[in-house]
């Protein structure tokens, strides 16, 4: 345990979690505009669609309260009067896009995110899904999933969306512990989660994940294992147990609804981590990624064993396709040769349709070079290992960064042989670490003010 200590206080350092590479505070925006967006999107449209479909990621920004602990996008209101006018103004994106595209786009992924997606009543979310897929196609192997609230995710809610061809939910749990619910304003009893679950299995789901976090303020050891302990009761097929990334100086005060002191410092977090994961090992789940675990029966479980898991900006998925669109307000596209984020404020997504252009406002063109450090970071952060014996995949800094993994490899974390970088079972709690070795931006340019979370 002393050795495990002394390798958290020498590599818990703010980096990035990876969600993409380059990381949004190192794209080029000079260089990006949204004519090159289109450009790059329909290239990869073009050489992907019929061939393995695309991916759409809605983002629904409404919550009736906020949780202090979120770091997503959101709007918090209870007006659902808004539902209505999103919904028209999504699909109106979507039409925009379709025009921009000429084919039939082949649909083989969708993920419902927000904020609350259930805060949209059932009706208006089949009258979403009803207007992307009328002007799509649906890939003959394809999972259409939603993050659901247990507080007010309703048996109509997955009734409906079940019978549009969803089949994965997943819950958003934290932790059981009242005194933690409190402090992150997300008030949820453990009933309210077995409802739901049981519901989701009685309607025919045949994916269903709960998000447990560990790092929260007021949390303990024990919080964390009874919360694991509780969910095994359940057996969610997938969970994720990450840990919270407590960034105030970026989120304000939507994170400020407790002191810096009343969060877990860095020995607890990693030991709620390791015994965490003691834990869920035990309970019959497998590692299959950063932060993620799985039954060995479900399909995330199955694509890590065949090498086929993919990340991207809507997390770890079960397969890849090149291009994802995101829509909605504050949504990330990836094109594989480009990322586009669109407006973050509603008013301004609004009225960048109202004058029919995509509202995109910033994004990245990636170089070769951005290509081919992607991909080992793919491949590090999906399958714990990478390699570089094919000339593409090499790149000339490539001594560079295996001489910076020098130490590393001497603390046991990883692997390196002629032409290949392998993650050690010690060193996976580190995978963050060892791929800020291969990110060049961030090691040509490091930010000025703290803007990552701890790796750890």
């Amino acid at each position: 345990m002393q050795q495990v200590k002394s390798l958290i206080q020498k590599y818990n350092v703010p980096g990035p979690r990876y969600t993409s590479y380059p990381t949004v505070p190192y794209w080029d925006e000079p260089s990006f505009s949204l004519e090159a967006w289109k450009q790059t999107l329909k290239r990869s449209f073009d050489e992907s669609n019929r061939s393995e479909g695309i991916s759409l990621y809605i983002h629904l920004p409404f919550c009736e309260s906020l949780c202090t602990f979120c770091g997503c996008h959101k709007k918090v209101t209870k007006k659902h009067e808004m539902e209505q006018p999103y919904i028209q103004a999504v699909l109106k994106e979507w039409l925009l896009y379709c025009q921009l595209l000429e084919d039939t786009p082949v649909i083989k992924e969708i993920h419902l995110g927000g904020g609350t997606p259930t805060f949209f009543s059932p009706e208006h979310l089949t009258q979403l899904i009803q207007g992307i897929l009328s002007k799509a196609e649906v890939a003959p192997q394809h999972e259409f999933s939603f993050e659901g609230h247990p507080n007010n995710t309703t048996r109509e809610h997955l009734q409906a969306l079940y019978d549009l061809g969803f089949r994965r939910v997943s819950y958003g749990v934290q932790d059981y512990n009242e005194r933690v619910q409190k402090a992150i304003h997300r008030i949820q009893p453990y009933e309210n989660v077995e409802r739901v679950t049981q519901w989701a299995r009685e309607i025919g789901y045949t994916s269903i994940s709960h998000d447990l976090v560990f790092g929260l303020p007021f949390q303990s050891l024990d919080d964390v294992l009874q919360t694991i302990d509780q969910t095994k009761r359940l057996m969610p097929d997938r969970l994720a147990f990450y840990s919270y990334a407590h960034v105030p100086w970026i989120k304000g005060n939507g994170q400020r609804g407790f002191k810096d002191a009343d969060v877990p410092k860095d020995d607890m977090k990693r030991q709620c981590y390791e015994e965490g994961k003691k834990h869920l090992l035990a309970h019959g789940y497998h590692e299959i990624g950063m932060d993620h675990f799985a039954l060995p029966s479900d399909a995330m479980h199955q694509a890590f064993q065949q090498g086929a898991l993919h990340r991207n900006f809507m997390g770890y998925t079960a397969s890849k396709t090149q291009v994802m669109i995101g829509l909605g307000v504050s949504s990330i596209s990836d094109s594989w040769y480009s990322f586009a984020q669109n407006e973050k404020q509603l008013e301004d997504y609004y009225a960048r349709l109202a004058l029919d252009e995509i509202p995109v406002y910033r994004g990245h063109i990636l170089s070769n070079e951005d290509l081919i450090i992607r991909k080992h970071i793919l491949n590090l952060m999906c399958g714990f290992e990478t390699s570089w014996n094919e000339p593409a995949s090499h790149f000339p800094e490539l001594p560079q960064v295996l001489e910076q993994l020098t130490e590393m490899q001497q603390d046991g974390l990883l692997e390196i042989s002629a032409d290949t970088l392998q993650v050690t079972e010690q060193g996976k709690p580190f995978v963050r670490n060892i791929c800020m070795a291969f990110d060049l931006h961030l090691k040509r340019k490091m930010p000025e003010n703290r803007i990552f979370s701890m790796t750890i």
